[in-house]
């Protein structure tokens, strides 16, 4: 999307604050039919960014599938299980909650260590590159489809490793 600096600023800000409360929504509200809608505000306000990123097919692929099939079976799912045990009892600790802080804080110390030592000049430059390669619609599925057999295999791979374990977890939970 072709916006004036201070429009695609602010809304790069605004999209990333909703982004944040949707994704604090998901990990801090107990009842799962409310964090599967935050999963699916923090879904769409993804798809946003790639619209702002001119990436319109990245877009409609991430509303699609993400948005329109998997957090609808995820909502689904959780409309399924018994939802007694979501009531307002209220657990403040637990060593659960201990070993899951640790983890995702060391994952977020990682993170913010692997994005200060990334080189921002070549994503640009790769960006401008892909840009002038997708002038040329018929490639465009082909030019996603190298990038994720190459440059991105690695979290292409680590992301469908995260949904099996997802999907593992939701059948453990519903066999309970």
């Amino acid at each position: 999307m072709d916006l004036p600096g201070s429009i695609h600023d602010f809304l790069l800000v605004s999209l990333g604050f909703v982004l944040i409360l949707g994704g604090l929504g998901v990990v801090l509200l107990t009842n799962p039919i409310y964090s599967a809608f935050s999963l699916g505000l923090v879904l769409v306000c993804i798809s946003l960014f790639y619209i702002l990123a001119n990436s319109q097919f990245l877009a409609a692929a991430q509303l699609l599938i993400y948005v329109g099939a998997i957090n609808v079976l995820i909502l689904f799912a959780v409309m399924f299980m018994n939802g007694s045990e979501y009531s307002n009892d209220w657990n403040p600790w637990t060593v659960g909650n201990g070993v899951t802080s640790l983890i995702c804080t060391s994952i977020f110390v990682s993170l913010i260590t692997i994005i200060s030592d990334t080189s921002w000049y070549a994503i640009i430059w790769t960006t401008r590159r892909n840009q002038i390669l997708e002038q040329d619609l018929t490639n465009t599925g082909q030019q996603i489809g190298i990038h994720l057999a190459t440059d991105f295999f690695l979290p292409f791979e680590f992301i469908s490793i995260i949904l099996l374990v997802a999907l593992i977890g939701a059948i453990a939970v519903a066999r309970q």
